[in-house]
Parts: C-alpha cells; sequence; structure tokens
C-alpha cells in the first residue's frame, strides 16, 4: 500500500498532462500541446489511474471522457498548478528586481561601518543589487531625496516627515566632547557644556548633521561656542583636536587612531568624554520620498532594501554601536 507521500511523489509529474487533458477531452490533442508523443499521454492516465486506484477516463468514440473521478480532482490539480506558478513567477520577479539600481545619499559618517554593514546583510540574500552612492552633507542629502535624485537618505537627525518625504529612526548613539590627551578635562568622568566655553571649538561645517546638533547644544547652554576651524567631516576634526587645536563634540570614535597614545604619535592623542546633557545624542534615520502607484511607484529592488534597513536595520547596528561606544 503507497503512503500519501508515495502517491503524490508519483503523481505531481504527471499533473500537467491530466490539467491539459480536462481542458482537451482529446488524447492526440494533449499530446501535440504538450509536445510529447502520444503514447505518453496514455502511459501517464494510465500509471495515473493506478496511483489513485480508480480510472480517471474512459474512451469515447475518438477522444476519452472524465470519470466522476477526475471530474472530482480536476479542480484541485488545477489549484495546485496555479499556486506553484504564482511562487515560480514570484521568485524568479524576485531574483530579476533587485537586479535594479537603489540610489542612495548618505553623511560622510555613516560610510565606514552603518551603510556597509546594511549593504552587505541586503548583498548576502540578493547578491546583483547594484547601488548608486552620493555622500555629503545632511542638508545635500535631503536636497537630493527630495529632488528625486536618490531614493533613500541616511541622515542624522532623522528626517522630518512630509506630505512627500517619510522617515523612520535607526538608532541612537551618544555625542562625546573630544579633547586632547594633554587637556585639563581629560581625566573627568564627565564634563558640562559650560566646561569648555571658552575653549576654541572645531565643528563641522553648517549643512552637516553633526553642526545642527552642536549648535543646539550650545543654544541650551545659553552660549556659543568659538568656533576655531570647520571641517567637512569627523575625521578631520577628531585629528585636528589630537593635534591641541581645540575641542569638538562627536560621535564615538571607538578605537581609532589617537585613541591611545604612543611614542610613534609623538604627542597626539584624543580623549573622549560624557557630556552633561539630554540633547547630547544623535538619532539616525532612513528616509525616502512618498510614492503613488503606477510610473513613479517605488521600484521593487528599492523597497526591498528599505523593508530590510527598517525591519533588520536596528537589530543589525545596535553591536555597531555598542561597540563604538565601549571603545570611547
Amino acid at each position: 500500500m503507497l503512503t500519501d507521500h508515495q502517491q503524490l511523489s508519483k503523481l505531481l509529474p504527471l499533473l500537467p498532462i491530466l490539467a491539459k487533458l480536462g481542458r482537451t477531452q482529446h488524447v492526440t490533442e494533449t499530446a501535440e500541446l504538450l509536445g510529447v508523443p502520444q503514447s505518453t499521454v496514455s502511459r501517464a492516465l494510465s500509471r495515473a489511474s493506478a496511483v489513485v486506484g480508480t480510472e480517471l477516463v474512459i474512451r469515447d468514440g475518438r477522444g476519452v471522457r472524465l470519470t466522476a473521478a477526475a471530474t472530482t480532482l480536476l479542480p484541485y490539480i488545477d489549484a495546485a498548478l496555479s499556486e506553484f506558478q504564482a511562487g515560480l513567477d514570484l521568485v524568479r520577479h524576485e531574483s530579476d528586481v533587485v537586479r535594479g539600481k537603489i540610489s542612495l545619499s548618505f553623511q560622510h559618517t555613516f560610510g565606514e561601518a552603518t551603510l556597509p554593514l546594511l549593504i552587505s546583510a541586503f548583498r548576502s540574500r540578493h547578491p546583483e543589487a547594484g547601488f548608486i552612492l552620493r555622500q555629503g552633507a545632511r542638508d545635500a542629502c535631503l536636497a537630493e531625496l527630495a529632488a528625486g535624485q536618490a531614493d533613500l537618505a541616511l541622515t542624522a537627525p532623522v528626517p522630518g516627515a512630509s506630505s512627500s518625504i517619510a522617515s523612520s529612526a535607526l538608532y541612537r548613539e551618544p555625542l562625546r566632547l573630544v579633547v586632547h590627551h594633554g587637556h585639563p578635562l581629560a581625566g573627568r568622568r564627565s564634563v558640562a557644556l559650560q566646561d569648555i566655553r571658552t575653549d576654541p571649538f572645531v565643528a563641522l561645517e553648517p549643512g552637516y548633521g553633526m553642526r545642527s546638533l552642536t549648535d543646539a547644544l550650545f543654544r541650551e547652554a545659553g552660549f556659543r561656542a568659538r568656533i576655531a576651524f570647520e571641517s567637512q567631516d569627523t575625521h578631520t576634526a577628531r585629528g585636528l583636536v589630537s593635534a591641541g587645536l581645540g575641542v569638538s563634540i562627536l560621535p564615538p570614535g571607538g578605537h581609532g587612531p589617537g585613541r591611545h597614545v604612543s611614542p610613534e604619535t609623538g604627542n597626539l592623542g584624543w580623549v573622549e568624554l560624557p557630556l552633561e546633557s539630554a540633547l547630547a545624542y544623535r538619532e539616525i534615520g532612513l528616509g525616502w520620498r512618498r510614492r503613488k502607484p503606477g510610473p513613479d511607484a517605488e521600484p521593487d529592488a528599492v523597497k526591498y532594501f528599505r523593508e530590510l534597513v527598517l525591519q533588520e536595520g536596528p537589530e543589525l547596528l545596535a553591536g555597531l554601536v555598542a561597540a563604538r561606544s565601549q571603545g570611547s
């Protein structure tokens, strides 16, 4: 006695023939439509009848007529084939669409680890995916998003939601006061903004996300920073602090160069200190354009990447944030 699994295994290859025969009611026509010999169709009918345990067709002149058993089975055969085809089409569709290009704008600080981690996770599943990447200040990233030059924007602070832009926060990381290792504050466990009121400050240029955050911190403290230099990236800002040219407020630098002073680095080196302010953090998020169905609908490749970032990004990036913060 065949088990249910054995019966299905024997019947599955025969389903397309049975489905086609149910429509043509003719062995020869079925064979022609399937591109197989007539004998193949006849043998398939015999094998199917043997597995089911009852005749599925009876001769009717030059054609065949379905038995009551076949009439009962046919809708289920059609449904099974239809479901399988739908699944096959979906797999092929996803495989095709992820070959499309995903245009993304991002701030400089996310190019070292945050963005590569997200792209790596996506490409591990869709290795054919392609990216068009633009790096720049936060304002420039958001301008490209609004103008349709980018599908997505990775910025901090999180892009503001509007009638044309949607956004979601991914993770939050602390901001630290960065000082030269010989600075009078270097040995403190934490510092207040008032402690650097007279210090020269190494800022990022206007338009950068970190600039808007540090401006807000100084407004809360009630004074303006004494800006000595404006940089376009956090690596340069940290390097200038390491040279003793001022202090800065930056995301954690982990174990980057300058974190530990050594004879080889001369007097270069920096120390990161927690800030005593409720605003001393930055929230990183993803922005995307709201689109309507039709010609301007969101491309599938963009949709799949956006969904991965929103659903899995916070967990993927949690370890990165923890490692960078502990390193500081």
